[in-house]
């Protein structure tokens, strides 16, 4: 878990431009994540999650309940933003939600490839 900037940026290799330039919760960031976690642990497959959940830290361009997440390996990463309303708790479970259903997808998806071959 990379909660914190110096996390990703130590623990994922999220480059410290990319997050002054885009923020944490970004498109970037967390396809960063992604690719860091792969090369560092190995993984073909990673996600990655950055939200503002609330009750603070909302603006107006990211306001609580905006959550990005991203799935991906080292080549190639898939990121989507979503919005989830409700109470900090009701946010984080819809992400994590979210990031498990977009992970089994995936999953899923290169399963079929590997018995088309």
């Amino acid at each position: 878990m990379t909660y914190a900037n110096a996390a990703k940026t130590r623990l994922l290799g999220v480059p410290d431009a990319t997050l002054a330039e885009h923020g944490a919760v970004s498109e970037e960031v967390v396809n960063a994540m992604v690719a860091g976690a792969c090369r560092e642990s190995g993984a073909g497959l990673a996600v990655a999650v950055s939200g503002v959940a609330g009750p603070d830290g909302g603006s107006d361009a990211k306001p609580v309940g905006t959550v990005w997440l991203a799935w991906g390996d080292t080549a190639a990463q898939e990121a989507e933003c979503f919005h989830f309303p409700g109470d900090r708790q009701a946010v984080r479970e819809q992400a994590v939600r979210q990031a498990l259903v977009g992970l089994v997808a995936r999953l899923n998806e290169r399963e079929k490839a590997n018995k088309a071959r």
